[in-house]
């Protein structure tokens, strides 16, 4: 693929736009985001706080620690380490620096503050609203769809910001290309996952010139292994990385396992490092690099093999969960997991054939774990998803896969890409109501 190609450009931004550092699961970071920017915009503590949220932003806040709190969990918490000590400009590191004495604020502002937290359903999935009030006075602030999407800005009832939600056209591959060349190329390319597909992912990844990526690459190796380390040696959560590899031996793909595990418990339960995240979530940013870096410790693979692996791993899952959405009762981790089956089978020797059978053996296999919220359990559910991709690639080895017709597999790749993202979106919407009512208790 050459410079001067749409796709190339359009790939290099995805992986920029991507791959950014988050401190702390994503959306009680969210969360938290939104309560610093009303309290910026309120000028004041609130003395209340109303907290309305979609269902799947209160299952994926409920049962984990938010860092730099003191191990406090929940919405409340979440939006209190926001309004006492975040600094909104920094995003999703919004609570990435907090004193002591600020921690110990946030404790007294939860007891002393009134935060209420209502269940909203206004047809998105990833929605956030909070407002704060003081003396007669308010600031709302609204995140919807995307964890740092805000679309609404109020004070005193009178808007100060407002866009329009963002809209997912239903477009081809082929127009999409078609478009992009006939209008601005930073803004047609720069985030339009449409010109994703395994094909030119390959191309790019073999051809790409690595110092266009290799600085985003980078900063995922190090950041994601120093969580994984800290997982291994840490206590956090289950301790499923350290029960793996007592329990069953240190080979590659143990290891590949234990340490992705390792890094989403210590990322679940309160580890005060960041991640680089991967589809907006922190879990699945484990998932597509730490097994590959190990792999390419075990495997001595070079420098630029590594990253041409992780843009390969990276780029696999973000097509997988564009149709999926930001949020599904659809594991994310089953798309990151298919995602570093493919980039094991690049950094073994693996052609194009080989990528493409193990994604689709991996979705196969694990097509259908579902997520119940973000906690502990992630990080079996992310060893179990690698275990997928690994077991996906040695199918393929061996002269095994999965065929046209066997439940959720299609005629190709991209017909069963699209057919995931059909069951993550659209299929699952009931499962993901049923999780929800039995994570608040409500009746059926």
């Amino acid at each position: 693929m050459k410079k001067d190609d749409i796709r190339y450009q359009t790939y290099v931004n995805i992986l920029k736009e991507e791959l950014i550092p988050a401190f702390g699961c994503t959306e009680p970071i969210a969360l938290a985001y939104a309560a610093a920017k009303a309290r910026q915009i309120l000028g004041v503590l609130p003395d209340r706080v109303l907290l309305q949220v979609s269902g799947s932003i209160i299952k994926n806040v409920k049962s984990v620690i938010v860092p730099n709190t003191g191990h406090l969990k929940g919405m409340p918490a979440a939006a209190a380490a926001g309004i006492i000590a975040g600094d909104p400009d920094r995003e999703l590191e919004v609570i990435s620096q907090v004193s002591e004495e600020k921690i110990k604020e946030i404790r007294a502002f939860l007891e002393n503050v009134r935060i209420d937290v209502e269940h909203i359903d206004n047809g998105h999935v990833f929605d956030i609203i909070v407002t704060e009030y003081k003396d007669g006075h308010s600031a709302r602030v609204r995140i919807l769809d995307t964890h740092t999407d805000i679309v609404l800005i109020e004070k005193d009832g009178a808007i100060l910001y407002e866009k329009p939600a963002a809209q997912t056209p239903d477009v081809t591959h082929e127009n999409t290309i078609a478009a992009a060349q006939t209008s601005d190329r930073n803004d047609a390319c720069s985030t339009d996952r449409a010109l994703l597909n395994m094909e030119d992912i390959w191309d790019f990844i073999t051809t790409v010139d690595i110092s266009d990526i290799s600085g985003i690459l980078d900063r995922q190796i190090r950041f994601n292994s120093a969580i994984a380390e800290e997982g291994l040696r840490g206590d956090y959560g289950a301790n499923i990385g350290t029960v793996l590899l007592r329990s069953c031996g240190n080979d590659i793909a143990t290891r590949a396992k234990a340490w992705a595990a390792a890094g989403s418990d210590a990322r679940m339960n309160g580890c005060e490092l960041p991640v680089i995240i991967n589809s907006g979530s922190g879990n699945q940013g484990i998932t597509c690099s730490v097994p590959l870096i190990e792999y390419a410790r075990e495997l001595k693979s070079d420098h630029e093999t590594l990253c041409r692996a992780l843009a390969l791993s990276n780029l696999v899952a973000i097509h997988e969960k564009t149709g999926i959405g930001t949020l599904s009762a659809y594991c994310g981790a089953v798309s990151a997991g298919a995602g570093a089956g493919a980039g094991i089978a690049y950094l073994c020797g693996g052609d194009y054939q080989a990528v493409i059978h193990t994604v689709v053996n991996a979705l196969a296999i694990t097509s259908g774990i579902v997520c119940d919220g973000a906690k502990a359990s992630c990080a079996a559910k992310i060893a179990f998803s690698v275990d997928a991709g690994i077991l996906g690639y040695h199918m393929y080895q061996n002269g095994q896969e999965f065929k046209s017709g066997d439940g959720i597999v299609m005629k190709d790749i991209e017909s069963t890409i699209r057919g995931i993202g059909l069951l993550g979106k659209d299929g699952m919407k009931e499962t993901n109501n049923e999780i929800i009512r039995l994570m608040v208790g409500e009746e059926a």
